[in-house]
């Protein structure tokens, strides 16, 4: 018998940020997302969420994906990826969308940048790499796309004090810069970024993409700037229970390949009247039948916490006899810091998410009420600010 073999291993590489030592030095709970090691917690996620919402937080946004597109055919190419139309920005505009399949399922959500001389797509951490694949696999002659996701460090500063921090250490006016809208080479301390304004929490904010040799200096001098507010650098865990509030969807809950953008309560970033995209009969088809699903959001009648995943009933009606059945399932759920109760989103079979209406959620066997209500579920600062 030959026992001579050799045993091919793979070996996961996790990544650091170059933000990674200021984590561990504010004791953060450290985990791996999306192959970084990220900080999901520092002092709690109650705690960081409120400084978000009353004054100010610092968000490590590195594990994002950033994939440059440029050459004179660039433009036409992503028209043909992303659902929205990208012939309404301007130099200095961003513009967010939908990436989907043949099918119509969503590849991910990403942001587009328009510059005076290339594009750059931002697209989420989990997904960079397969939208990296897939802009490759559709790139045409006259353009070029380029994956500097490993150059960029990426930096959020998100509340309502954000704008008076940041001001301090850059020379660009920041009110002047509308949402979804960027400046380049704006000067930051002594180096030079881009500083745009778009956000995930429902607050003003402004992200940062800056070389990683620059990345210390500039968290350290906002959380010194930040003091007189209270300032907190602000996890995952928090970032996603500010997001659910505002109705911000994630990929892999409200987004996936199995979910269109139709369905999702993202019509309004799918631009059927333009020229041929990638999933456009699919979604034309889902448009003129009806989409079957409808995102809906929920608040819990009695206590309880919904999560990703549970089932979502119908109510028996006695007097038409009408039993309950499985109409869906949620997507994301939480107990909402800012609310003080348990809301959720959920997808569920057309004619089920209409507001006023009764559902029940299935938690841990049990079906506890809830009802349909209206989104988003908090109004933050960003609500003031044109999209």
């Amino acid at each position: 018998m030959n026992t001579d073999s050799t045993v091919i291993e793979t070996v996961k590489i996790i990544k650091k940020t170059p933000l990674y030592e200021k984590h561990i030095q504010a004791k953060a709970k450290m985990v791996e997302f999306a192959g970084f090691m990220m900080p999901i917690e520092y002092e709690g996620i109650i705690a960081e969420h409120e400084a978000v919402r009353n004054s100010v937080g610092l968000f490590d946004l590195t594990h994002m994906g950033e994939i440059e597109v440029r050459g004179e055919g660039a433009e036409k190419f992503l028209q043909k990826i992303i659902t929205n139309d990208l012939a309404k920005t301007v130099v200095g505009g961003a513009i967010y969308s939908p990436v989907c399949n043949e099918t119509g399922g969503i590849l991910d959500d990403v942001i587009v940048y328009r510059m005076a001389d290339r594009f750059m797509v931002v697209a989420n951490a989990s997904n960079k790499d397969k939208i990296y694949r897939w802009l490759l696999e559709h790139e045409e002659k006259d353009c070029k796309v380029v994956d500097n996701s490993d150059n960029i460090t990426l930096i959020a500063i998100q509340g309502p004090r954000a704008e008076e921090i940041l001001q301090n250490i850059t020379n660009v006016e920041l009110s002047k810069i509308e949402f979804y809208h960027f400046v380049t080479d704006a000067k930051i301390l002594d180096t030079k970024g881009i500083i745009s304004r778009t956000g995930y929490t429902g607050e003003d904010g402004f992200e940062l993409y800056i070389k990683n040799e620059d990345a210390e200096s500039i968290w350290d001098s906002l959380m010194v700037e930040g003091q007189q507010f209270n300032i907190k650098p602000i996890g995952l865990g928090a970032r996603d229970t500010l997001r659910l509030e505002a109705k911000y969807p994630l990929y892999g809950n409200e987004l996936g390949e199995d979910i269109n953008p139709i369905e999702a309560g993202l019509k309004w970033a799918v631009k059927l009247e333009k020229e041929d995209f990638i999933g456009k009969s699919a979604l034309v088809k889902v448009q003129e039948e009806k989409p079957s699903r409808t995102l809906a959001g929920f608040e819990l009648t009695k206590p309880g916490i919904p999560r990703h995943g549970y089932k979502v009933f119908s109510v028996e009606n006695k007097e038409s006899g009408t039993e309950s059945e499985e109409i869906g399932y949620v997507t994301s759920g939480t107990f909402s810091p800012t609310l003080k109760k348990p809301i959720g989103l959920c997808l569920v079979k057309k004619g089920f998410g209409k507001v006023g209406s009764s559902i029940y959620i299935e938690i841990r066997k049990k079906k506890i009420p809830a009802t349909i209500i209206k989104t988003p579920f908090h109004l933050g600062t960003v609500r003031s600010k044109k999209k």
